[in-house]
Parts: C-alpha cells; structure tokens; sequence
C-alpha cells in the first residue's frame, strides 16, 4: 500500500461503494452487503479485501458473471442445516440471508453448519466469523477459490487460496478471530504489490516453468505456494473437500473451468459451522470461558500479538481520523463512478 494516503469517513466510503455497486446493476440488498463488508475491511486495514475489491465486482459484473439481482433462497428444513442458494448471485447477501437460521439452530442444538451454494465470493471470511463470535457463538469458515496454488511438490495449480476463519467469543473484549489464506499469501496481495510495481517476497509464488519468482506479473501467470510446504497442502485439500464436495459444489479447478477464462470473481461454495458454548458447557461454561481467556493473557502478557488485535487497533484508529485510502484507487473509484453514471 502506497504512503500517499487520503482519509474519508466511513460514511463517505459506504456512500461511495453502494453508489458504484447500484450504478452496476446491483440490487440495494447486494449493494449493502458488499459495501458494508469492504468498508469494514478498509477501516481494519486489510487493504487486499477492502474498497479495492470494488474493482473486481465490476469486471465481474461486466463480464455477465453473476446475477447482480439474485434472491438467496434459504432452505432451513434439516435439523441441524441451514442451506442458502445464492443463484449465482454474490455471498454476502446469502449470508446475511442465512445468518439468522443458522444463529438460532445452533443455540438450540448446540451445533450448526451452512451451506451456501451457488455464490460469487470475493470478500475475507473473518467478518463473518467476527459478527457469529459477536452473538456467542464459536464459529469456523472455509470456502475454496479458483485453481491458482500447486500442491506442495507440483508445480501445477490445483487448489484456490482456500481461506479458513476461525472467531471465538469473549464476555469483555473483541472476539478472538483469524482469518487466513492456506496459501503462503491471499491473491489480493500479490496483485496489489503488482499494481504497486512492488516485488513479492520469496516463498509466495513459481512462475509458468515451475521456478520461484518474485515478479508479481510471472507469479500471477505460474502457481501460487501453499503456507507451511505440505502441512498448508493438506490444509487446503481439507478446505476443498469440505466446502466442496460435501456440500455439493464446485472444487477450485472445477470453479476455474467455469469461469472460462473471464477472469471474474470465483464461483463455489461456503462451508460455516456455528457451536454455542452455553450447550456444550452448561454450568461449567463460565470457569471453562476464564480458561481461555488464561491462554490469551498468557499469550499477550509476554508481548505476543493475538492474530485479530492489529486490525481492533487499526478499526479504533481509523474511527477518529477516517478510513485511509490510496489516493490513486480512490481516484480510480470515482472516475468508475462517473462512467458509470
């Protein structure tokens, strides 16, 4: 992210964002689920999934991708499943479509899972794991992408980026949240350093012949790495099965192939599962909580950072002085929004 930064209000940016997705085509309920998602990202920091990703919904939507008009339709009748079709229609809003289902079924049950289907995803997973964690409940996210990363030891693309969120609720204070590609880094960054004329660093990515680059343009034309060698690997091949598969949706390679070639935001699934502490623990849930919040002061008492605390900071910062943005991009944005009008 470049130095040369302006600041605007969160309401500006909101106001920004829905104008640019309502001048697309974008239904008001599409509309707000995506920019209420990108304005929070821009404001923890997290420039990759930001007011950046605005970009992508109108390429997407240009290329006559996705259904800028779709109605999730929520099918709750299993016990302890809620299924969400997105006809192929944007995440967001199946999510916010489904949320309440799959809230209430778990603090019946103990235990729940959605499932959405169908979906154009493009956004981090950990606000959604954040707002779950928010109403009481441990949450866990996982969706693939488009084929881009080569297993540990191929060369070749196989797996999406294939993220995992995981948010834990706690009485007085944020949410406990990570959020992170099982790729060495999200594809968002390695564009943005692209677009920055920035290398990337080593370890991230392998060009077309299988070498390790740090050339963001060789990279995005080769195969992204896995985190971790073959434990990120596995992780990923975890992430594809589940929000794949199991769900009865597309795989990453499979998603690639769909898109075509149109370059447009990947078509899949979404795997989340919600459990209520209060059910598993029952009287014992107030000592049991305690105990985690033991791991968490043992963790920060000697300096170390909880994977969310940097972006809670980043949020609190940025409430007062606005949310900062690239002078280029927001430039870039406004002349999106005038031609499209």
């Amino acid at each position: 992210m470049s130095s040369d930064l302006e600041y605007i209000s969160a309401v500006d940016a909101r106001r920004l964002a829905t104008d640019i997705l309502l001048a697309l085509g974008l239904s008001s309920g599409h509309a707000d689920s995506i920019a209420r998602t990108v304005v929070l990202a821009q404001g923890d920091e997290c420039y990759s999934h930001g007011l950046w990703r605005l970009l992508g919904c109108v390429h997407t939507v240009r290329m006559g991708k996705v259904d800028s008009r779709a109605v999730p339709a929520v099918d709750s009748s299993a016990p302890g499943v809620v299924k969400v079709d997105a006809r192929y229609g944007y995440s967001l809003l199946a999510f916010r479509e489904g949320l309440p289902e799959l809230i209430g079924k778990a603090s019946r049950l103990g235990i729940a899972a959605m499932a959405i289907n169908r979906c154009y995803h493009f956004s981090a997973l950990w606000p959604e794991v954040e707002e779950i964690a928010e109403s009481g409940l441990v949450a866990l996210a996982m969706t693939p992408s488009h084929s881009w990363v080569a297993p540990a030891g191929g060369i070749r693309p196989v797996f999406g980026t294939n993220p995992l969120a995981f948010g834990w609720p706690r009485e007085a204070a944020h949410p406990f949240v990570f959020d992170f590609a099982t790729s060495a880094a999200a594809r968002g960054e390695i564009e943005l350093h692209g677009r920055a004329g920035k290398p990337i660093p080593k370890g991230w990515a392998i060009d077309s012949d299988g070498e390790e680059t740090t050339d963001a343009a060789r990279a995005l034309q080769g195969a992204m790495l896995t985190f971790g060698g073959h434990k990120g690997s596995a992780l990923s091949a975890m992430i594809e099965l589940m929000a794949g598969p199991l769900i009865a949706d597309m795989t990453s390679a499979e998603s690639m192939a769909f898109d075509g070639g149109a370059g447009a935001a990947p078509c899949h699934g979404e795997l989340i599962i919600a459990l209520d502490p209060k059910i598993f623990l029952g009287g014992g849930m107030g000592e049991h909580m305690r105990r985690a919040e033991n791991m968490f002061a043992a963790i920060t008492d000697q300096g170390a950072r909880l994977p969310s605390q940097r972006r809670y900071a980043a949020r609190a910062r940025n409430r007062e002085r606005g949310l900062p943005v690239q002078t280029a991009l927001l430039a870039e944005l406004r002349e999106t929004l005038a031609s499209l009008s």
